[in-house]
């Protein structure tokens, strides 16, 4: 008799309209890239995605597309060239994946 492999742990953040795009904006540029080099985007950046799409939150992101996402974010709100209204809304949603990421420790 096999057992069901154990589910991922999920974690709720909850975005506010503009965050969400942010996180939006991020994330299909990853799926943008991955293809402009005929690569497939990461697992991790479509089912996110998927998750802002149809429930406008991320209501169960994993911890794996937390650091993910954190890193993601990060790079973005980091860049030179980011609009600091997007700076602004991207670094709440840092201070929440980094509550979820210290909560995890």
């Amino acid at each position: 008799m096999s057992s069901s492999p154990p589910k991922a742990e999920t974690y709720e953040v909850t975005l506010s309209r503009d965050e969400q795009w942010v996180v939006h904006h991020v994330l299909s540029n990853r799926v943008d890239d991955a293809l402009d080099a005929d690569e497939a985007p990461p697992e991790w950046v479509l089912e996110v995605l998927e998750a802002i799409e149809t429930g406008g939150d991320t209501d169960r992101i994993t911890g794996s597309q937390t650091d993910h996402l954190y890193d993601a974010m990060t790079a973005y709100v980091d860049r030179e060239e980011t609009p600091d209204r997007d700076v602004n809304d991207g670094s709440a949603v840092l201070a929440r994946l980094e509550e979820i990421r210290s909560g995890r420790a």
